[in-house]
């Protein structure tokens, strides 16, 4: 048993990023899902969808879930996913956040949850001119 992952996003932003983690990375080491939200979905069946998508992921030690901006649809939907589960919530994905993710896919839920933030946080830097 290994935790899952579901990325819950604006649009094909986190199918988008998965792909390209995946091909950096040669493979995808987790079980992982994307659920694209649009500006025309309906939250109530995205939600719907949602749990769905993590009873199937969950084999018993939990589902990481991924959004790409706190507040938005896609977060708010991830949210409700929360209740009285082995789930974890990271918001503001990133290429960096789920590279870490996927780099360590063999930890536990909470510690996943922490190597998420880290990276995402990590990957956040302002570059100055070597001028």
């Amino acid at each position: 048993m290994s935790v899952a992952l579901l990325i819950v996003s604006h649009n094909e932003l986190g199918s988008n990023l998965l792909e390209t983690a995946t091909r950096m990375l040669g493979r995808c080491p987790m079980t992982t899902e994307t659920l694209a939200v649009s500006i025309h979905s309906d939250p109530v069946l995205m939600e719907r969808q949602a749990i769905a998508m993590c009873r199937e992921l969950d084999d018993g030690d939990g589902v990481l879930i991924l959004s790409d901006m706190f507040g938005a649809t896609p977060s708010n939907i991830a949210s409700h996913l929360l209740q009285g589960r082995q789930r974890a919530l990271v918001t503001g994905l990133n290429l960096p956040m789920l590279v870490r993710v996927l780099n360590y896919a063999h930890l536990s839920l909470p510690e996943l949850a922490t190597k998420a933030l880290s990276g995402g946080q990590d990957g956040v830097m302002e570059v100055q001119s070597s001028k």
